[in-house]
């Protein structure tokens, strides 16, 4: 689900050349989960090899994260540990509503309701542990270092951020803000027009960046309230917040109340509500002992190997994105080289 931060904050814009030579830490659960939705085929089918294995995953790593490096990005993918368990019922819920929607895009395909079945069968994806550990060798074979966080993924990119080990974070979600993030950066890479599900409007959708600093000052308020906020409104660890409380009516009995405690339609609520405990989730998060953080290179015969011999990818697309991406790495060696020459 995920915090709803946006009727409160305003991003700017960002255009990627703005991230050349900056380290961005992805979330990584988040970006992998957007590919599998997103990367399927007309009838809302997950991309598969000629074994059946889903591929929509490493298609997505792929192509995204070359054209990335191409640009002298600097990423580093935070993998998410053991999930709280606060958010158990947040991942119960997301549960109900995949086996909800396959059962729906099931019925669809059977009914020959080819629009019904893509919107549904983008609500079907599923992320299991073999999809992880390939997703993991993928990015090795590119050189992309990750990291495994012992709990929440976009807690352990926020950290990176304030340990100055990464320029901003990457992630859809807004939780990132509440977890401390210096920068949270969202639409990383994707841009032009994206049509709005169920309807058939499209909108212009490109890269956004949100300064923590910044966040406060917009709406006036310190971290600690901001987070008092996301917990009316409902986080993965109180999902649906309280009730009858949205974006703005949050911000408004905050800046009003100072604290949740001091909120008087709430309070018969509050002894069944972990506010406090989901306080600390997002003021002492647990992260990952990071010191620093090494950068690899591009091994050009794993990536070959893995995605064209084991996964069936086509081997004149794979090589063609890797000639780019090496053109680009030797024009930058070389202007380097002009350059303190």
């Amino acid at each position: 689900m995920g915090l709803d931060l946006k009727p409160l904050v305003t991003p700017a814009s960002l255009k990627l050349p703005e991230l050349t030579g900056k380290v961005v830490a992805i979330d990584a659960y988040n970006t992998i989960y957007q590919f599998l939705s997103i990367i399927r085929g007309p009838t809302g089918e997950p991309l598969a090899n000629s074994k059946g294995e889903i591929t929509s995953h490493l298609s997505g790593l792929f192509y995204r994260n070359a054209n990335l490096l191409g640009d002298n990005i600097k990423l580093v993918y935070v993998f998410d540990g053991k999930a709280n368990e606060l958010k158990m019922a947040e991942i119960q819920r997301r549960s109900q509503l995949k086996k909800e929607a396959t059962e729906k895009y099931q019925l669809a395909v059977e009914e020959g309701r080819i629009e019904d079945a893509r919107k549904y069968g983008i609500r079907t994806a599923v992320l299991t542990d073999k999809m992880v550990e390939e997703s993991k060798k993928l990015l090795s074979y590119l050189g992309i270092p990750y990291i495994q966080a012992p709990s929440d993924g976009e807690a352990a990119a926020a950290y990176l951020t304030r340990r100055e080990l990464a320029f901003a974070a990457a992630s859809q979600d807004y939780d990132s803000i509440l977890f401390g993030a210096k920068k949270l950066v969202r639409n990383l890479a994707i841009s032009g027009k994206r049509k709005v599900p169920n309807r058939n409007v499209y909108i212009d959708v490109e890269p956004e960046i949100f300064e923590h600093d910044k966040v406060l000052q917009e709406i006036g308020l310190t971290h600690e309230q901001l987070i008092d906020v996301g917990i009316l409104i409902g986080t993965d660890f109180n999902p649906g917040g309280f009730p009858g409380i949205g974006p703005k009516t949050a911000l408004k009995l905050i800046k009003e109340n100072g604290k949740l405690e001091n909120v008087e339609k709430i309070k018969h609520l509050l002894p069944k509500m972990p506010y406090q405990e989901i306080r600390d989730i997002f003021l002492k998060p647990e992260v990952p002992k990071v010191d620093r953080i090494d950068f690899g290179e591009v091994n050009r015969e794993k990536v070959l190997d893995f995605l064209c011999v084991d996964k069936s990818f086509s081997a004149d697309r794979v090589s063609s994105t890797l000639d780019k991406l090496q053109k680009s790495i030797a024009n930058r060696s070389q202007s380097l080289e002009q350059w303190f020459g």
